[in-house]
C-alpha cells in the first residue's frame, strides 16, 4: 500500500488549521453575542442564558433525531450523571451571562480561562494526573492572572463592583467543575453530541426556572416576569445565531477540525479565544483593558499555552478547557 506523500499531507494540514481557527472565531463570538445582546435590549442574563440553550439543545436534537436517531439513545444507568452533568451547566452558564453583564465580555473570557489552574489543581487530587513543576507554574499564573483581570488585587474592585469579582471568580471555579464532569463523560462512552443535546436541554428548564426564583440580586437585574423576551427582529436574529452560531457552529468546527490535527494542536490554538473576544468588543462593544488587565490576561493565557504543551506530552491527561 502507497503511503501518503508529503505534498498531500500538508493540504489536509493546513484544512485543519483553517477549520480550527474559524471555529474557535465562531466560538469565541459567544460573549460578544451576550454583551449586545444585554447592552442593547437590556435582556436578563437568566432569561437570555435560557434561550441560548434551548435554541442549541433543541436544533442539535433535531438533527440527530433526523440523521443519527441513534445517538438520542441513553441507558437508564447513565441518566442520573447526565441530570448532574446538565445542572453544572446551567450554573456555569447562569454565572458566565451575568458575568459578561457585570465584568464585560473580554474580561469574562480571560476569566474563564483561568479555570485551566483549577482543572489542574482538582484533576491531580481527583484523577491521580502528575503536579509538575513546570503545571504548578501554570497554576500559579492563572491564579495570579485570574486576580488581576478581575480587579480583585485592589480594594477599590470590590467597593464598585463586588458582585462582578465574586462572579468571574465562581465562574472559572463552576466551569472547572464542568470540564472535570466532561472528561468523566468521555471515559463514560457518552457521545459529546448526546451530552452536548440533554445537558442543554436539561439546562434551559433549570434557567427558566431561575429567571422567576432569583429575578433580582442586589441592583442587578438577573430574571424577568416573562419568558418571552421583548426584543425587535435584530435581536431575535442575535439571539438565534447565538444559540446556533457559537454554541453549535464553534462547538462542531472545533471537533471537526480534530479529525486534521492532533487534540493538543487544537487545544493550544483555543488559546486564542481570549484575544479574539477582546478584538470583537474592543470594536462592537467599545470595551477596553486597563494595562494591569492586559498584564493578567497575559499571565492566564501564558499558563495555559503550558498546561497544553504538557498535555501533548501526556495525551492521556487532556482535558477540554474551552468553554461551550
Amino acid at each position: 500500500m502507497s503511503q501518503p506523500t508529503q505534498s498531500s499531507h500538508k493540504p489536509a494540514v493546513g484544512r485543519g488549521y483553517a477549520i480550527a481557527i474559524f471555529g474557535i472565531a465562531v466560538w469565541s463570538a459567544t460573549a460578544t453575542f451576550i454583551g449586545y445582546l444585554t447592552t442593547n435590549y437590556d435582556l436578563p442574563p437568566f432569561l437570555l442564558a435560557a434561550w441560548r440553550d434551548a435554541i442549541a439543545g433543541v436544533t442539535v436534537w433535531l438533527v440527530l433525531r433526523t440523521f443519527r436517531p441513534d445517538l438520542l439513545h441513553l441507558p437508564r444507568s447513565q441518566w442520573r450523571f447526565v441530570i448532574g452533568y446538565g445542572v453544572l451547566l446551567s450554573g456555569f452558564n447562569a454565572l458566565w451571562t451575568v458575568s459578561v453583564v457585570l465584568n464585560g465580555a473580554a474580561v469574562s473570557t480571560v476569566l474563564v480561562y483561568s479555570s485551566a489552574a483549577f482543572t489542574a489543581i482538582i484533576a491531580w487530587r481527583l484523577f491521580g494526573e502528575s503536579m509538575s513543576l513546570a503545571k504548578m507554574t501554570a497554576v500559579l499564573l492563572g491564579i495570579g492572572g485570574l486576580v488581576l483581570v478581575s480587579g480583585a488585587h485592589n480594594p477599590a474592585a470590590w467597593k464598585s463592583n463586588a458582585i462582578g469579582v465574586i462572579t468571574g471568580l465562581i465562574s472559572g471555579l463552576i466551569f472547572t467543575a464542568y470540564s472535570l464532569t466532561g472528561k468523566v463523560s468521555a471515559r463514560r462512552g457518552i457521545s459529546s453530541w448526546t451530552a452536548l443535546t440533554y445537558t442543554f436541554m436539561l439546562a434551559s428548564l433549570l434557567l427558566a426556572v431561575y429567571n422567576f426564583v432569583l429575578p433580582e440580586l442586589g441592583s442587578v437585574t438577573l430574571g424577568s416576569p416573562s419568558l418571552l423576551p421583548a426584543l425587535d427582529t435584530r435581536g431575535w436574529v442575535a439571539l438565534v445565531l447565538l444559540g446556533l452560531g457559537p454554541t453549535i457552529g464553534g462547538y462542531g468546527l472545533y471537533n471537526y477540525s480534530l479529525s486534521y490535527l492532533p487534540a493538543s494542536v487544537v487545544n493550544l490554538l483555543a488559546t486564542m479565544e481570549p484575544a479574539m473576544t477582546a478584538v470583537q468588543s474592543y470594536f462592537l462593544l467599545g470595551e477596553r483593558f486597563t494595562l494591569v488587565q492586559v498584564i493578567g490576561s497575559l499571565l492566564i493565557i501564558g499558563g495555559v499555552v503550558i498546561i497544553r504543551l504538557m498535555e501533548e506530552k501526556s495525551p492521556r491527561e487532556i482535558v477540554n478547557i474551552s468553554p461551550v
